[in-house]
């Protein structure tokens, strides 16, 4: 017999090296499971996978050196045919069962969070209308050569029905890398941006209540020498409120029993900006909820803005919600 061979795979082994050391180092404990795909309805050899060959069923030839290889904690194989099943469980295999009836398998990944309806359609159609058995996504690297594409699996498609293949090109604004956790504030604005919301129409934002001291302030209260408070409200601020009052939309500024605002000056922010004022107790949900029923509105058509304990259940319940910089991430992480 042939002594056996090993491939030597220059540049990368140094790569995996180091990727096994970390992970011992860790102490981290992996499942590694290998999956064979073995379908019964091959055509130009019936059963294929489980002919015979030099003695052994085809797919033997792949299992024994996967079992043997002692690198996985499970072999798999996928399959829709009792026969394939039996020879499968012969070798060592654990069997998995699919449809006879499925065909074409689109992989999507989960973490890919700005993918459309339109990108499945278009990418089907490569299949079903261009012949193309095979189709995964791709998107334009900005390291790369201008005009040049790299594959992007963080763009999150593949269809495979094997044969011919060919890419589906998705635009960069629809690609997500989610990793580490400082991937996570880019991807949510990403997706604030080009995010699928579903079919229906979004819902339409009718009431803001906005937190006086730390939202629309900067949480300072400045006293003179006479005793009188003032606060600091910026313009831009005082701009967006009046343009959301253009597009109809009520806004109510907001301060609460633990933080309460005086009449002066409830009347000066009233004044300045056009909205009513109010001095909420210590059941804020509750006074809200009385706030929307009397405008017969629902908590998807409310924006609410607080930052601080208080505010909590509001920011958790409404349509949208959301938080100034140097919020408490025990306030932050309520937001949607």
């Amino acid at each position: 017999m042939a002594a056996a061979r090993k491939r030597k795979l220059s540049g990368i082994e140094d790569v995996i090296d180091r990727k096994a050391k970390i992970i011992k180092d860790s102490g981290e404990k992996r499942h590694i499971a290998a999956l064979i795909l073995a379908r019964g309805g091959s055509k130009g050899i019936p059963l294929k996978n489980i002919k015979m060959l030099a003695g052994v069923p085809l797919i033997g030839w792949v299992l024994r050196a996967a079992v043997d290889s002692k690198q996985f904690d499970s072999v798999w194989v996928s399959t829709d045919h009792d026969d394939i099943e039996k020879v499968a469980k012969a070798w060592g295999a654990q069997v998995h069962r699919r449809s006879p009836e499925v065909n074409v398998i689109c992989h999507i990944q989960a973490t890919s969070p700005c993918l459309h309806p339109f990108h499945l359609k278009e990418a089907l159609e490569m299949i079903t209308n261009q012949g193309c058995q095979s189709v995964f996504s791709v998107c334009s690297h900005p390291a790369s050569q201008p005009g040049s594409i790299q594959q992007a699996p963080e763009t999150g498609l593949g269809w495979r029905a094997g044969g011919k293949w060919a890419y589906y090109e998705m635009l960069p604004e629809y690609s997500v890398d989610i990793d580490v956790d400082i991937d996570w504030p880019v991807a949510e604005q990403r997706v604030l941006r080009f995010g699928y919301f579903g079919l229906d129409k979004p819902e339409v934002v009718r009431l803001l209540l906005c937190n006086i001291s730390g939202c629309l302030t900067d949480g300072r209260v400045l006293i003179s020498v006479s005793g009188e408070e003032m606060v600091s409200v910026n313009t831009r601020d005082t701009m967006g409120i009046r343009m959301l009052q253009r597009e109809g939309v009520e806004v109510i500024l907001i301060s609460s029993s633990e933080d309460p605002q005086t009449k002066a000056l409830a009347d000066k922010l009233s004044q300045r900006t056009g909205c009513e004022v109010r001095q909420l107790g210590k059941d804020i949900q509750g006074e809200v909820k009385a706030m929307m029923d009397d405008r017969d509105l629902d908590w998807k058509e409310v924006a609410y803005m607080g930052n601080d304990a208080p505010d909590v259940d509001c920011l958790n319940l409404a349509g949208l919600s959301a938080v100034p910089p140097g919020t408490p991430p025990v306030v932050a992480d309520q937001r949607c």
